[in-house]
């Protein structure tokens, strides 16, 4: 197949760091051009990051007919109303998560979408492509650990710079949004259904309007996950899940090093076993597989109803505390 041309809207740090290098080592795409609201910073990234084309805004592009695909790392309350302008463009869009500010706002997108069947649009939640995460989905959906009935799991780093987007309440700032999603989407992902219940608690910055801890428990209706965000602890993530007849633990679980194998815990019954996964950096797996959907004409590998549903968790931790 010819590679899927990405244009990307903004110089945001997860961009340049991890996702573009990680696309110019897809199989199946390639940066074709890099856009900022300054020329200039368009013009820095594209020169160190070997991007051939630069734009001093985001429309100039949307406009370029050689951009098959955007991806958008843009502030939260920038993602819905840009994967919608690059739809109306006429290209496919991975758009960092969380993909909205609400559901309601995801429900849009996802309204708007419908509109425009031919392009595939994905939340870019890139764990779910890792082999160690896919193999334990198989693992639990297998019920090699019994019945699934916890999942823990914890996400943490250290921000409190209040120029920092994450600490912008207007923005879509704080701990739920930007790393509590993972756990919310991870339980959804491994439970392979909706939380019937929601309980959240949440302790918010009196300062910065963001919530600097936030800790959830969600009822699966035979299951439960509870989970913590912090932006105000050092930086650590795990994750365990049990079932009725066994365990597995994962360290770092969201963003392990692509150039370090990983291994996986499984205790089943009396046997314990470590399963270890090669290095692999899942931005390029996630790229191959969006490609390869935009080639099939196939459905985006996860879809914007599964957004929605993880948007309409976090609204419901945030109105019931």
């Amino acid at each position: 197949m010819n590679k899927l041309r990405f244009g990307i809207l903004s110089t945001a740090n997860i961009g340049i760091k991890f996702v573009i290098p990680a696309l110019q080592q897809s199989r199946f795409c390639e940066v074709t051009a890099i856009a900022s609201r300054s020329e200039d910073a368009a013009l820095k990234a594209a020169g160190s990051l070997g991007i051939p084309r630069f734009y001093g805004s985001y429309e100039a592009l949307l406009s370029d007919p050689d951009i098959d695909a955007v991806y958008i790392p843009l502030p939260n309350q920038l993602h819905v109303p840009w994967s919608i302008k690059a739809l109306h463009a006429g290209k496919h869009v991975l758009c960092e998560k969380p993909v909205a500010l609400n559901a309601d706002e995801a429900r849009t997108l996802l309204h708007t979408s419908q509109e425009h069947p031919g392009q595939v649009i994905m939340e870019a939640f890139m764990y779910r492509f890792h082999p160690r995460w896919e193999r334990t989905r198989q693992i639990v959906a297998d019920g090699a650990i019994g019945e699934l009935q916890v999942i823990h799991s914890f996400f943490s780093y250290f921000n409190d710079d209040p120029g920092n987007i994450r600490n912008k309440s207007d923005m879509g700032g704080g701990g739920l949004m930007d790393i509590g999603c993972y756990s919310i989407s991870s339980a959804r992902y491994l439970f392979e259904r909706e939380p019937v219940a929601v309980h959240g608690v949440i302790d918010m910055d009196p300062e910065l309007g963001v919530d600097r801890l936030a800790s959830g428990l969600l009822d699966f209706g035979g299951g439960t996950c509870v989970f913590s965000a912090s932006m105000r602890v050092p930086r650590y993530q795990y994750l365990k899940v049990f079932g009725t007849g066994g365990y597995i633990l994962m360290d770092q679980p969201f963003n392990p090093p692509p150039d370090e194998s990983t291994r996986l815990i499984v205790t089943s019954g009396e046997t314990t076993e470590e399963l270890t996964f090669d290095p692999c950096n899942q931005f390029t797996l996630q790229a191959d597989r969006f490609a390869k959907a935009v080639r099939d004409q196939s459905g985006a590998p996860t879809s914007l109803e599964d957004s929605v549903a993880n948007m309409e968790v976090i609204d419901r931790m945030k109105k019931h505390p």
